[in-house]
């Protein structure tokens, strides 16, 4: 089974052809710079890879590039700036889309701007399978599966709270600059539409509600090992909980010292940062994903995702959701990746390399 990896020249990308490669299958590499790809290829320990050069600007070439392909992995940030010719080439394809975005905006345009396209293609379109994005709303959904007022397929809560927990750590180049890119389009708070959509099992586009922005959300969150300080930030359980649960409001943080540090980032600043991260230090960092859902009768319930390494598991949960699309299937259309793929099932899949979760009462 053949994988695109569009961005193959990129940190990320690299990562995600090595994983690809890991997994049994061909990682084909497609960018616009034969030669990066080819380096890249190689760091990723890819002999005689198979690698496709085409720009963005060349939709042809771009689709033919995939066309051959189970799936497509975009990773090709900033995905605000780049990320849109890639989705409109694996349509063009008919090719499962999938990206490492976790840009609120550009997840919230692929959810609501492409659906009928990707119904028409007969593909299944999922962004945000990186890793706060994928875990984040798996673990919402499961928590508001815990105190649902509804019996059914689609979970009615009044709130949930998704909250990026990860202290300072390491940081490749490519996600500084997709924070200097997304920092104008923030929008940390969506208030959502109760009304019941006639005909659908599960919300779809018209239900993702444009929301308000009013900086609101907790100033502190309390875990185990006590109080975190957070600010209000647009992470993509913003846009993807709403999808597929029926809530009055989501709201999204993360740790108020990471929150300063991004708020820091400029285009200087970003030049300055590593394009490659150290492995060590990667490999010693933690990353937990917080998800607490209230149920319309007061009740709530607490879920939790964590583990180390970041980058190494975007490139895990990426090329698991392309196999899962490739040989399992999914519903034809834009899709949040609990809409995709069982919760459980995909969390526990990612327990094999080294994640662990768990939901309990609040």
């Amino acid at each position: 089974m053949r994988i695109a990896v569009h961005g193959a020249g990129g940190f990320t990308g690299r990562l995600t052809v090595a994983e690809v490669r890991r997994r049994g299958f061909t990682p084909v590499l497609v960018g616009r710079n034969e030669e990066r790809l080819r380096r890249s290829a190689a760091a990723a320990g890819v002999r005689d890879a198979e690698v496709r050069v085409a720009g963005l600007a060349e939709g042809e070439a771009l689709a033919a590039a995939f066309a051959d392909c189970a799936a497509v992995i975009n990773c090709a940030g900033p995905f605000t700036v780049l990320g849109e010719p890639v989705v409109r080439a694996a349509l063009a394809a008919r090719t499962h889309y999938l990206d490492t975005a976790g840009e609120e905006g550009f997840i919230r345009e692929v959810l609501d701007g492409f659906h009928e396209e990707a119904v028409r293609a007969g593909v299944a379109v999922v962004p945000a399978m990186t890793d706060d994005g994928a875990p984040g709303d798996l673990i919402a959904r499961l928590v508001a599966e815990r105190v649902s007022a509804a019996a059914g397929p689609v979970p009615e809560v009044a709130e949930v709270l998704v909250a990026d927990l990860r202290g300072r750590g390491v940081a490749s180049r490519g996600t500084a600059r997709s924070m200097v890119a997304v920092s104008e389009r923030v929008a940390s708070e969506r208030v959502v539409s109760e009304r019941e959509v006639p005909g659908k099992d599960v919300p779809g586009p018209e239900m993702s509600g444009r929301g308000v922005v009013d900086g609101g959300g907790p100033s502190v969150v309390d875990t185990e090992e006590g109080p975190v300080d957070v600010e209000a930030f647009a992470l993509p359980g913003a846009v993807t909980v709403p999808r597929h649960v029926r809530v009055r409001r989501v709201r999204t943080v993360i740790r108020a010292e990471v929150a300063a540090l991004f708020a820091a980032l400029t285009p200087d600043v970003v030049d300055s940062v590593p394009e490659i991260p150290d492995e060590a230090a990667r490999a010693a960092s933690r990353w937990l994903m917080l998800a607490e859902a209230t149920g319309t009768g007061g009740g709530r319930a607490r879920g939790w995702v964590t583990g180390s390494d970041a980058y190494r598991m975007t490139a895990v949960i990426a090329v698991e959701g392309a196999r899962r699309l490739a040989e399992d299937g999914a519903p034809a259309g834009t899709l949040a990746p609990a809409q995709a793929f069982d919760p459980a099932g995909f969390l526990d899949h990612l327990t094999t390399h080294g994640v662990t979760w768990q939901v309990t009462p609040a």
